[in-house]
């Protein structure tokens, strides 16, 4: 109990002390504040970056866990994709996955579209309707394919920018279609449009249902590879792969191999280790300018404590113990940079969250995380631990201080 009324007579000494010096007080912690708030900062956009990332390796690998299945036989001969979907729905919808789709990759068939310069061969990428949301697919307009489409008479397209600008980027609430010939004659809806992949990408690219595309040629043609994809939990993936495998073989005629792999980043080496080193160089940059404000802080305050031997000396013949003395200084530090440290937060919180910093912080990012609370933890510790070593020497300075110090100062 005196420990305790102890501490917080030492705690109100050093609070009632932090008022009387305001302005010095102000002045010493301004660089705390601006070091904490920089340090909250770093580690929320890293968290940012993270996320970022995370986001668009999705796009290339799934959401974890993804896990593509692929099927060929072994001499070679074609594959009976229909059959073989059938078995792989049966064992889907045994698994109970919440995400399946199949894919043919671009590059691998093209589409005839009407240009104006005349029928061209436009490299397509088939798929499900779950696809774009097990990739995180992004648009620049429009809508991406919903399972009704798939019983729509006229099928449903989504191009990309570069070949929209061929077509003279007609707005799609003016209901723009493509026009295509051979096998694929008619002409089909545009109902979205996926955004350039950088200042180089100037192909055109059409994204089609494969379930349109297989009912145009009444089937798969050979060399047309299709694979599928499950979305499954990232805790279970390692166990249901090679079962899935072994499940599926057996469900497949004989002769066919499968093979089933995860492409999602959480199974890529070095991916945590990459964002950890990025991590680790923006925090000790942030942590090298809390030092700096830090030592500034022990400069201020070793002049003010010359400035109060008196004071202290006349504490001490009124009977204050070291410790006391020890624990007031002591308290005066932490406290304010404590104090400079939730200012500091609240104002990485402000900036990072203000809408202009937003809407170029977290343009592109479909789940947006919330302000990490790790970054605010981090930045009220590093404040009070600045604070704590900051008070030190001046409270080992404030021990030694005698009361025939007073009548001499």
């Amino acid at each position: 109990m005196r420990l305790l009324s102890g501490a917080v007579g030492a705690l109100g000494e050093a609070w009632a002390e932090l008022r009387t010096h305001k302005l010095r007080v102000a002045l010493s912690l301004i660089g705390i504040a601006v070091a904490v708030g920089a340090l909250t900062a770093v580690v929320a956009l890293g968290e940012y970056q993270r996320q970022a990332m995370v986001e668009q390796s999705d796009r290339y690998g799934g959401r974890v866990a993804t896990l593509s299945i692929s099927t060929h036989s072994s001499d070679g001969s074609p594959v009976d994709w229909t059959e073989a979907d059938r078995r792989f729905v049966r064992v889907a919808e045994r698994y109970g996955f919440s995400h399946t789709a199949r894919v043919v990759p671009d590059g691998v068939t093209t589409l005839p579209v009407q240009l104006s310069d005349g029928v061209k061969d436009v490299p397509a990428r088939l798929m499900d309707p779950a696809y774009p949301v097990m990739h995180r697919l992004t648009l620049l307009e429009g809508r991406w394919f919903v399972p009704q489409d798939i019983e729509m008479l006229a099928p449903p397209l989504v191009i990309n920018e570069p070949l929209w600008d061929m077509l003279g980027r007609v707005p799609l609430e003016q209901h723009p279609t493509l026009r295509m010939g051979g096998d694929f004659a008619g002409v089909y809806p545009i109902v979205g449009v996926t955004p350039r992949e950088g200042m180089w990408d100037t192909r055109p690219r059409v994204e089609m249902l494969l379930e349109h595309y297989r009912d145009r040629l009444g089937a798969v043609p050979d060399g047309v590879q299709v694979a599928w994809e499950a979305w499954v939990p990232g805790e279970l993936a390692s166990d249901i792969g090679p079962v899935l495998a072994m499940d599926l073989r057996s469900q497949l005629p004989a002769g066919l191999e499968v093979s089933v792999s995860r492409t999602d980043w959480a199974a890529q080496p070095g991916f945590e280790q990459s964002f950890l080193m990025m991590q680790l160089v923006t925090g000790g940059i942030a942590g090298i300018v809390l030092l700096l404000g830090g030592l500034s802080l022990v400069n201020i305050q070793l002049v003010a404590m010359r400035q109060r031997i008196r004071e202290i000396g006349v504490r001490r013949s009124f009977g204050a113990s070291g410790a006391r003395i020890f624990a007031s200084v002591m308290l005066e530090s932490v406290v304010a940079t404590a104090a400079a440290g939730v200012i500091g937060i609240a104002l990485a919180v402000a900036v990072l969250r203000s809408p202009w910093v937003a809407q170029s912080l977290f343009a592109g990012l479909q789940d947006v995380p919330a302000f990490p609370f790790g970054a605010a933890v981090l930045g009220l510790v590093a404040s009070v631990a600045v604070g704590a070593l900051a008070g030190l020497i001046p409270a080992l300075v404030a021990l030694r201080v005698r009361v025939i110090d007073a009548i001499r100062f």
